[in-house]
């Protein structure tokens, strides 16, 4: 085991802040039951926002940000984790209240990290990492409209922001599932890539970013949004009676113009899903799903993998909507 290693430290002085790759020691570390030798992290939405200015999310400093992470335990804590054991960190506020995953080691609290699953390589992990977790949830949710509620069959879902990382993994899990899935996304140049994932149609986004109106031509089973704004409007007002539609993304903005109207005339349910506080066990089974529901070939023509360094100058892509494929990050590069 190394005595130092890389990691991205950000720091903010007097309202300076700052952000490099700096040299630490583990001797950094002063909580946490297990520590991790770092394979893999992924870049995020919220991971771009706490590197630029810390997002409010970082209330003490230096931190090394860094959402999500999958690596191999270099030191257990004596009961559930061993040495050599293959692990996933995703949420729990890492590179938030505590160092996360831009790093070559980190160490954490045993309860926030899960066993890799069988037929998954860590790399694999990380291009799923919360946003393919957040897909899969966001899946769950709409087909527990006829699995928990009892009502009919799911058969056609819309799928916005189709070409991000939750997007993705959706589409491809639905169509796993046997359901036609319509994508929306604002890159005609992705159309085909998304028929590879499993679409059997393609929309183009502008066609949903004027105002909805109250209710509209029941089209959707169900609906599975990552941007919020019009787009959603549009979508509830689509949606048959009984439908689910799960969100978990704002990137058209966070105010939604919608009317009770589906809700109270077609019993629409908005159902809200968040990968962050959901239970260990909940985790664990949901990873777990994950092997039999997607193909890794596929989904890893839309990955880019870089380095640390490389990191620092990739991220304002994100929040200026630029990246076209999802971001890996090794962190021995």
């Amino acid at each position: 085991m190394a005595d130092s290693f890389k990691a991205v430290v950000i720091n903010n002085q007097n309202e300076n802040f700052t952000r490099e790759v700096k040299e630490l020691s583990l001797d950094h570390f002063k909580d946490g039951d297990v520590l991790v030798k770092i394979d893999y992290s992924d870049l995020n939405w919220k991971d771009a926002m706490i590197l630029k200015d810390g997002g409010k999310l970082v209330k003490e400093y230096p931190r090394i940000p860094g959402i999500d992470f999958s690596g191999i335990v270099a030191q257990g804590d004596g009961e559930e984790f061993k040495e050599g054991d293959r692990v996933i960190l995703t949420g729990c506020r890492a590179g938030e209240l505590f160092d996360g995953g831009y790093s070559q080691y980190a160490k954490v609290k045993k309860d926030h990290i899960t066993k890799t699953p069988e037929g998954m390589t860590n790399k694999q992990a990380m291009i799923l990492g919360t946003a393919g977790l957040t897909g899969l949830l966001c899946a769950f949710a709409v087909k527990a409209r006829e699995e928990l509620l009892m009502q009919s069959k799911v058969n056609d879902v819309l799928v916005t922001g189709s070409t991000g990382g939750v997007g993705m993994v959706a589409v491809m899990v639905l169509a796993k599932m046997g359901i036609n899935v319509t994508a929306i996304t604002g890159k005609p140049d992705k159309a085909n890539y998304l028929k590879e994932l499993g679409a059997k149609n393609v929309i183009d986004r502008k066609e949903f970013e004027g105002e909805a109106r109250l209710i509209d031509k029941g089209t959707w089973d169900g609906v599975v949004d990552t941007v919020g704004g019009n787009i959603l409007s549009n979508a509830i007002a689509q949606t048959k009676p009984k439908g689910i539609v799960a969100i978990c993304g704002n990137a058209s903005g966070n105010k939604l113009n919608t009317s009770v109207i589906p809700f109270i005339l077609r019993a629409v349910k908005l159902w809200g899903v968040d990968s962050v506080n959901i239970s260990k066990k909940r985790k664990e089974f949901v990873w777990g799903e994950f092997p039999a529901l997607l193909d890794f070939n596929i989904l890893e023509k839309s990955v880019n993998t870089i380095g640390l360094d490389e990191l620092l100058n990739v991220y304002p892509d994100i929040l200026k909507g630029n990246l076209k494929n999802k971001i890996v990050v090794d962190v021995n590069k």
